[in-house]
């Protein structure tokens, strides 16, 4: 039977994909290509899993409310694990696995888990931090341990058809930490009723169909997979390819023989596919129909790339873990988006515009944001709750203008920018003006230490395949086409930039290594 609002399901995560598997019980939902041998793993059993993995938690001695460390890699058994908990009212927490064990650590013991559930795969730490902070609940994807139970044992021997009772609207559905580019790790609380809001919203404004299928190639435990593959496609009845990891040509091969129509993932990746035209040119991607980059800035270059490339159209969208996810994207009324610009405010969400004063502008501010998917708040954060959410508004931090026609492009961090000599400059701005040299591949911009201006940029750039330049050239280069005192004063070329598990550009290590590297300069 459809969920309706008089249902236990409704408000309940866990049953993203109920709906679908009554409608397509025989439809391939997931392709699983973590093992030796493809898995696939069809709707209804996909519903018998779900309900066992609620059964077997529960009978293992966790109750609504409780948190679980969820440390596994790409594969299906991610995913029933992940929603599956949801359904019995208990929280995940998705762990980052490139994460250090100190930072894995303070995550685990923050959020309070009780349980963990691990595969040394994953992170072959995280299952003696399960030890050392007491977990009552133990279960391992790998062969038995002592004190811990084997997952595909316990999940076969659990009983059928969980019985969900009634979540309240606030309940806490996950529970994903932060990357923690500016400090540590920010448990970020999403309310059942929120994500549901926002899965219904997709259903409403953007309708899939069972016979689209996406790939995805980035951590499961991060925004971009969950929101733009998993929790859509799997709405939808469609299906999902899910690879261990990403290895360009490995994910150019999947694309075409898998006749995947959507894809998306990091600009890091697609920068990294784009070097490998030749490969590309060889392959059927006729039944391709889009391609979204997202989670970081995505240059216009990138895009125009990426669109010439795989003949299809790319698009950017704008979204943050804790508010809505997503909430600028492709317009409803079917209006290209420019490139470089992340779309329109999505429809049932209010944007505001925040100038240096504080005041409301029209055209250019920093972001806030107000729907019903936006965290309630950080956990065991009040100070910087105080700060960040007011009155339902959550102040996301990122720099945006919007032109007349309701588009909206990324500036910048708030917390990136820096001050050159009385000019704010914004890194983003500078590597979209390395991006404008055919030379340049990937560019990050930091801020170090200037006798006389305070700080100046430096730029660590991957060159483009087949191409040179020198650090002279790409200088110049920039102060033909942007402001004097925005350009990069020191050029260091790298074979690729440093990433953070995400597969966003590290900042934090890029700024350390040019800090080393100079110092002081001027």
């Amino acid at each position: 039977m459809p969920i309706t609002a008089e249902n236990p399901r409704w408000n309940n995560l866990g049953y993203w994909n109920h709906d679908a598997a009554s409608l397509y019980p025989d439809n391939i939902a997931i392709i699983d290509l973590a093992r030796e041998k493809p898995r696939n793993v069809l709707y209804r059993e996909l519903e018998d899993r779900l309900d066992r993995v609620a059964r077997l938690l529960i009978d293992s001695g966790l109750r609504s409310g409780d948190r679980l460390a969820l440390s596994v890699s790409n594969r299906f058994e991610f995913v029933e694990i992940f929603f599956g908990a949801m359904r019995a009212g208990i929280v995940p927490v998705p762990l980052n696995t490139k994460l250090g064990t100190e930072t894995l650590e303070y995550i685990m013991r923050d959020a309070g888990c009780v349980g963990a559930v691990v595969e040394d795969a994953a992170n072959p730490h995280v299952a003696a931090l399960a030890d050392r902070i007491g977990c009552k609940v133990k279960i391992s994807l790998d062969a038995a341990k002592a004190g811990w139970q084997d997952y595909e044992t316990t999940l076969a021997a659990a009983r059928p058809g969980f019985q969900p009772t009634r979540l309240a609207d606030d309940h806490p559905s996950f529970q994903p930490y932060t990357s923690g580019s500016t400090g540590r790790p920010k448990g970020v609380v999403l309310t059942h009723a929120g994500q549901c809001w926002w899965l219904r919203c997709l259903q409403k404004y953007w309708p899939g169909l069972p016979e689209h299928r996406a790939l995805a190639a980035v951590p499961l435990y991060h925004k971009n997979a969950m929101a733009g593959a998993i929790k859509p496609f799997l709405s939808w009845g469609g299906s999902v390819v899910l690879l261990p990891n990403f290895e360009p040509r490995r994910f150019l091969h999947t694309l075409s023989d898998y006749r995947c129509t959507h894809a998306g993932a990091v600009p890091a990746v697609f920068t990294l596919l784009l070097q490998e035209r030749d490969l590309i040119d060889t392959l059927d991607f006729s039944a391709l129909k889009s391609l979204k980059i997202g989670s970081a800035p995505t240059p216009k270059e990138l895009l125009d790339a990426v669109e010439a490339a795989f003949g299809v159209a790319a698009s950017e969208s704008y979204g943050l873990t804790e508010g809505g996810p997503v909430m600028i994207g492709t317009p409803t009324d079917g209006r290209p988006v420019p490139h470089g610009s992340c779309g329109v405010v999505w429809p049932e969400g209010e944007v505001k515009l925040i100038d240096a004063d504080g005041n409301e502008h029209l055209s250019y501010g920093e972001l806030w944001v107000r729907n019903p998917g936006v965290t309630p708040g950080y956990w065991n954060l009040p100070e910087v709750n105080a700060v960040r959410l007011k009155d339902g508004w959550l102040s996301t931090g990122d720099v945006f203008s919007r032109d007349d026609d309701g588009f909206f492009y990324f500036r910048g961090r708030t917390d990136d920018m820096f001050n050159s000599g009385g000019e704010n400059v914004y890194p983003l701005e500078v590597e979209n003006m390395l991006l404008r040299n055919p030379a340049v591949a990937e560019a990050s911009v930091v801020p170090i230490a200037h006798r006389i201006k305070g700080e100046v940029p430096v730029a660590m750039v991957v060159k483009a395949k087949g191409r040179d330049v020198t650090e002279e050239e790409l200088k110049q280069f920039c102060l033909s086409v942007g402001p004097a005192y925005a350009h990069p004063r020191r050029i260091v070329f790298v074979e690729e930039l440093p990433l953070n598990g995400p597969g966003k550009i590290d900042r934090k290590v890029v700024q350390r290594l040019m800090r080393e590297r100079f110092g002081t300069v001027g």
